[in-house]
């Protein structure tokens, strides 16, 4: 009798001191430990300026692990930049580390006998900046997702296709507001994409084009044989190639929605 006293006693000081919650069926039936101890602080919120963006996804993550899946930023986009230079990444960047980017860090690490973790830890990142150079703009939006620069003043008023080379990316806007937003690419240096106000003077959902015979769906006609139209190479190769002049879309879904929404007449402006 004593010692169930002292063991009363006990659990009771534990619980005090610990900050416990004896437990044992709830309202709804359901049974739960009889003592669920509450750590320091594990109720504390992060202190002002704290990053809590960046965390492993999975299982807990090694200290010297700098990204994992799950991750993003324009430093995974660095990363992945170096991958294909290396030759073991083909998709993106995308700035997102996906299974993708895991699967090319582990194949990377297994050939330099690493760990093949996947992860990027200190070591793995070490290596792979000894082999690659330091990526350009444009390796790191190869396949586009750069931001969209500031609109020509002369988009600010009207229904405007504000088409930006200098930032790469086409706005769809309506009395000043930005509808939508996506990447675009050019003319070849032959074959230049002209600057200036334009309008859209024809649309054809089907298009092919008469001259070099290469197909163009969704094509908004603004200049001559120029329009804006879906590029099926844009989509596979990014910015590595360019076009005859045409405002190319690599985002198939984006242009389709854009295609119904522009009229004819609605104005155009290219600039840099």
């Amino acid at each position: 009798m004593g010692r169930a006293i002292v063991a009363a006693a006990a659990l009771s000081a534990l619980v005090v001191v610990c900050g416990c919650t004896a437990q044992g069926t709830d309202a709804d039936g359901k049974h739960h430990l009889p003592v669920h101890i509450k750590l320091p602080g594990a109720d504390a919120k992060p202190s002002a300026g704290a990053d809590t963006t960046a965390s492993a996804p999975s299982a807990v993550r090694a200290a010297n692990v700098l990204w994992a899946r799950g991750d993003s930023g324009t430093d995974v986009r660095e990363l992945q930049a170096r991958l294909r230079q290396v030759d073991w990444l083909f998709d993106g960047p995308t700035g997102t580390y996906d299974d993708l980017t895991e699967q090319a860090v582990a194949g990377f690490q297994g050939k330099r006998g690493l760990p093949k973790t996947g992860q990027t830890d200190a070591v793995t990142w070490q290596r792979l900046l000894k082999m690659t150079h330091e990526p350009g703009k444009w390796d790191l939006y190869l396949m586009g997702g750069q931001p969209a620069g500031a609109p020509d003043p002369r988009c600010l008023t009207g229904r405007v296709l504000c088409i930006d080379k200098t930032s790469r990316t086409l706005r769809w806007m309506i009395d000043g507001r930005t509808v939508s937003t996506m990447s675009v690419r050019f003319g070849a240096q032959y074959t230049p994409t002209r600057d200036g106000v334009f309008q859209v003077y024809w649309k054809a959902r089907d298009w092919v084009s008469t001259l070099y015979h290469s197909p163009m769906p969704y094509a908004m006609f603004f200049s001559g044989g120029q329009a804006v139209h879906f590029s099926y190479d844009f989509s596979a190769r990014g910015y590595a190639g360019g076009s005859h002049g045409c405002v190319n879309v690599r985002d198939e879904a984006a242009i389709a929605s854009l295609f119904a929404q522009v009229r004819t007449g609605d104005k155009v402006v290219v600039h840099q």
